[in-house]
């Protein structure tokens, strides 16, 4: 039958769908209404502390990791909101050979991790078009294992919010050696220039800068 109503929340690495009416555990959504969202089986720490994005069937989410050798490669990925189903996933951190993995020094991909989203993200609803804020690759501090500009980290990406494909970004550090995660969502604004009107989305940083763009390009 048709799908009722459901209310989505997170307790650590759980997320969990229930009816709203009533309590009760949506049995037809992941396990009998819980979805472990831990990418490769319990162990590292992950937890999302934000609420996702609904957009259309899915629910979009980044995640929490720690900050040191062991931080879980970030990952931005969209539910199935009826089933829990992965929709699409875009990896923060290349996979070797993948756009973006040219900006790390050989070998030190296979143990990057973070530039996750950590902070909420904004969607355009009109364009489809989700933007994320990246925070810096791990461990924090630490760089001389990780050479290069390191993408996708310290980011404002955006997103084909119905299939995860990057329609473009923007590093606003390099690779970082001071924790500069992108700390809050974007924020979707207009503005005026030369008599002409500009949507556009702006960024806020840790270093006081602030980063306005056009939403398309």
């Amino acid at each position: 039958g048709e799908a009722g109503p459901r209310l989505f929340y997170t307790a650590g690495s759980i997320l969990l769908a229930i009816d709203p009416t009533d309590g009760t555990p949506i049995t037809t959504f992941g396990d009998n209404g819980r979805l472990e969202l831990t990418p490769d089986g319990p162990g590292r720490y992950i937890a999302v502390t934000v609420p996702g994005i609904v957009f259309e069937n899915t629910l979009i989410l980044g995640f929490s990791t720690t900050e040191s050798s062991d931080a879980f490669p970030g990952s931005i990925r969209a539910f199935d909101v009826h089933d829990g189903t992965l929709v699409w996933q875009f990896d923060t951190i290349p996979a070797p050979g993948t756009l973006g993995s040219e900006t790390w020094a050989e070998g030190s991909l296979a143990r990057a991790g973070g530039a996750n989203v950590r902070s909420g993200m904004t969607l355009d609803t009109e364009r489809g078009l989700l933007f994320a804020p990246t925070g810096s690759a791990t461990p924090d501090f630490y760089g001389a294992d990780r050479l290069g500009d390191n993408l996708y980290a310290n980011c404002l990406l955006a997103l084909d919010a119905r299939t995860g494909e990057l329609q473009w970004h923007y590093q606003v550090v390099r690779h970082d050696l001071w924790d500069r995660d992108n700390p809050s969502p974007p924020t979707l604004v207009q503005l005026e220039r030369d008599g002409r009107t500009i949507d556009a989305v702006a960024l806020t940083t840790k270093s006081g800068h602030l980063y306005v763009f056009d939403r398309e390009t």
